[in-house]
C-alpha cells in the first residue's frame, strides 16, 4: 500500500433535485459517516460534504443553508436553473477538486449503500485514480426498470462503449483524474461512459442497493431516456452506419418490388399488387422517419456542442473557504 495516499481529504459530493423530505436523514447519515471516518484516522479533518442543488422547486436549499450554517463540514452549491444530474455531479466535482484527495458521489436518498466509502478508499490507497461503484444486483428496481436498464447496458457495450454493467454515479475519483475529466467539454454528459475513457488505473467496488425510504424518486422515465440518448450519441456513430444499412436494405426491397410488377404485368394480374405497394409504402415511409429521426439527433447535438454555453451557473455558494463565496461556474 502506498502510505502517501492515507489519509487524504475526502470530499462527499451530493446532487439534489427536490430533496426536502429525504435530505435532513440522509445528511444525518453522511454527517456520522464522515466523523466516523475522521475518528479512524481514515480521512484527513479537512473532508467535507457538498450539496449540489439542482434547481430544487421546493425546500432544499433552505435544508442545505440550515446545515451550511449548523455544520462547518457542510458546503453548498446552487444552479440557477436546472441543468440535470449529470451535471450537478460534474459541477460539485469541478468544485471540490481545487480542495480534496479524492471525492466520492453519490444520490441524495442514500439507496447506495453508504458503508461501500471505506472500500472505495482502500482501493484508492492501493493506487487506483478511479473506483467504480457497481450495484450487486437490481433487485429494488421494477421489471420494466430491470428489463430496460439491462438492455441499455448491453447496447452501450455493443456500440463500443466501455462501460461497466450496472454501473453508477457512486463512484471515486481522485484529484489526477478530476483534472483529467475537467478537460472534457461536451455539454450532452454522459459521466458513465466520460470516466473509463479517461484510461487512469481503476478498479471495482460492487455495493448494495436498498429501497428508497423518504420521498419519490426524481429520476423520470424521460430523464432516463435522455440519459440514455446521451451515452448512446456521445460515444458511437453506429446508428448512423444502421442507417446507412437500412438504406441499403430498402433499396434491395425496392428492386425486389421491381422484379415483382414486371412479373405481374407479364402475367396480367394487374389489379393485384394493391397490398404489396401499400406495405412499401408503410415500411419504406417508417424507415425513412426513423432514418431521420437518428441523424436528426446528431445534428442537434452537434449543434448544442458548437454553440459552447456554459453548462452551468453557480446562483449561490455556501463555502468558508475564502474567495469562494462567488457565482463563478
Amino acid at each position: 500500500m502506498d502510505n502517501s495516499r492515507q489519509k487524504g481529504v475526502l470530499y462527499i459530493v451530493v446532487p439534489c433535485y427536490n430533496e426536502e423530505e429525504a435530505l435532513e436523514i440522509s445528511a444525518g447519515r453522511l454527517m456520522e459517516k464522515l466523523h466516523d471516518l475522521k475518528r479512524r484516522e481514515i480521512i484527513s479533518d479537512a473532508s467535507r460534504i457538498v450539496f449540489v442543488d439542482d434547481g430544487s422547486k421546493d425546500r432544499t436549499w433552505e435544508l442545505v443553508k440550515g446545515l451550511y450554517g449548523s455544520h462547518e463540514e457542510i458546503k453548498g452549491l446552487r444552479f440557477a436553473h436546472n441543468r440535470g444530474h449529470q451535471n450537478a455531479i460534474l459541477a460539485g466535482m469541478m468544485y471540490a477538486r481545487t480542495y480534496c484527495d479524492y471525492t466520492i458521489t453519490i444520490d441524495a436518498d442514500l439507496q447506495q449503500d453508504i458503508n461501500a466509502m471505506e472500500d472505495f478508499i482502500k482501493a484508492y490507497e492501493d493506487g487506483s485514480e478511479i473506483v467504480f461503484g457497481v450495484r450487486n444486483s437490481r433487485n429494488t428496481d421494477g421489471l420494466f426498470k430491470k428489463l430496460s436498464a439491462t438492455l441499455f447496458y448491453k447496447t452501450m457495450r455493443g456500440m463500443g462503449c466501455d462501460i461497466y454493467e450496472n454501473s453508477a454515479d457512486y463512484r471515486l475519483m481522485s484529484a489526477k483524474a478530476l483534472e483529467a475529466l475537467s478537460g472534457y467539454r461536451e455539454v450532452n454528459l454522459f459521466l458513465r461512459g466520460i470516466i473509463p475513457d479517461i484510461g487512469l488505473k481503476s478498479s471495482v467496488v460492487h455495493f448494495d442497493v436498498f429501497p428508497r425510504m423518504q420521498g419519490k424518486t426524481k429520476y423520470s422515465l424521460t430523464k432516463m431516456f435522455t440519459l440514455a440518448a446521451d451515452g448512446i450519441t456521445s460515444f458511437s456513430i453506429k446508428p448512423i452506419r444502421m442507417v446507412f444499412a437500412m438504406g441499403v436494405l430498402a433499396l434491395l426491397v425496392g428492386f425486389g418490388m421491381v422484379i415483382h410488377i414486371i412479373y405481374e404485368h407479364y402475367f396480367g394480374y394487374t389489379v393485384s399488387g394493391w397490398s404489396s405497394i401499400l406495405m412499401s409504402i408503410w415500411v419504406l415511409g417508417g424507415a425513412v422517419l426513423m432514418s431521420l429521426g437518428i441523424i436528426g439527433e446528431y445534428v442537434g447535438r452537434n449543434y448544442m456542442e458548437t454553440k459552447q454555453r456554459p453548462r452551468y451557473y453557480f446562483w449561490e455558494i455556501l463555502s468558508r473557504d475564502e474567495g469562494q463565496n462567488d457565482h463563478e461556474a
